[in-house]
C-alpha cells in the first residue's frame, strides 16, 4: 500500500490496471465474521402485468450506477463497455481520505416469470480493495401487485491487506458508513424515479482543506 497525492488521472490509470487483478476473496470463505446486508426500497406501483415506465427508469438508473450518492462514492468505467465483465473504479470518501477501489461485474440478472420480472447485476471486489465481498443491485416488478422495488444485498469483510490506519478507521466508522451508503442509494432511487420533480436541499460538501486530499491506492 502506498499513499500519494491526489491526481486527476488516477481513476483512469487504475482502471487500465484492473484487467489483470484477481477477485480478492473466495465464496467458500464467506460465513461467520462477515457482514451481510439486505436493503429493499419500494419505488412505487404500476399497473399489474409486465414492467412499465417506472420499472424501465429504475432499470436505467441501476444499469449506469446512477444512484450512487456523490458525497460518498463515484464510479469510473469505460462508457459503452459490456456490463458483464465491466471493470469499475469506485472513488470513495472516508474521513479525510479518498479511496480508489477496483471491482468487476461478475453477474447480470435478467429473469422474467409469470409473477415477476427481475433485472440487475453484481460486482465483486478485486485485489487492492479495502473490502472483500460481493454487492448486488436489482429492480423487481411484481406482475400481480404492480409493486416496483429496488434492492441492494451484499456480504463483505474488511481486507486484511489494507493500510493499518485504514483498518483502524474502518473498525471504528466502517459499518456506519456502509449503512449510510445503503440508506442513501435507496433515497437516490426514490428521488430519481419520482413521478414529479422533488425539491430538495443541495448536498452540502465540507469546505476544502488548504492541503491536498490524500488518495490511498494499492500499488498492486
Amino acid at each position: 500500500m502506498r499513499v500519494v497525492l491526489s491526481r486527476p488521472d488516477q481513476p483512469s490509470t487504475l482502471l487500465a490496471d484492473l484487467t489483470d487483478r484477481r477477485i480478492n476473496y473466495s465464496p467458500t470463505e464467506v460465513g461467520r465474521g462477515w457482514f451481510t446486508d439486505d436493503h429493499p426500497r419500494v419505488l412505487g406501483y404500476e399497473r399489474p402485468g409486465p414492467p412499465g415506465e417506472l420499472w424501465a427508469r429504475a432499470r436505467e438508473l441501476v444499469a449506469g450506477y446512477e444512484f450512487a450518492p456523490p458525497e460518498l462514492i463515484q464510479a469510473h468505467y469505460a462508457t459503452g463497455s459490456p456490463l458483464l465483465g465491466r471493470h469499475m473504479v469506485l472513488e470513495g470518501r472516508f474521513l479525510f481520505a479518498r479511496f480508489l477501489m477496483g471491482v468487476r461485474v461478475t453477474e447480470v440478472i435478467d429473469e422474467s416469470t409469470p409473477t415477476c420480472t427481475r433485472w440487475g447485476w453484481s460486482y465483486e471486489t478485486l485485489t487492492g480493495h479495502l473490502e472483500r465481498g460481493k454487492v448486488t443491485f436489482q429492480v423487481t416488478k411484481s406482475h400481480t401487485t404492480g409493486r416496483v422495488e429496488f434492492r441492494a444485498t451484499s456480504y463483505s469483510k474488511p481486507s486484511h491487506t489494507a493500510h493499518p490506519l485504514i483498518r483502524l478507521g474502518w473498525a471504528i466508522f466502517g459499518r456506519a458508513t456502509q449503512r449510510r451508503f445503503y440508506r442513501r442509494i435507496g433515497e437516490q432511487m426514490v428521488a430519481f424515479t419520482a413521478p414529479t420533480p422533488l425539491t430538495t436541499a443541495p448536498t452540502l460538501r465540507p469546505t476544502p482543506h488548504t492541503h491536498p486530499a490524500l488518495t490511498l491506492i494499492d500499488a498492486g
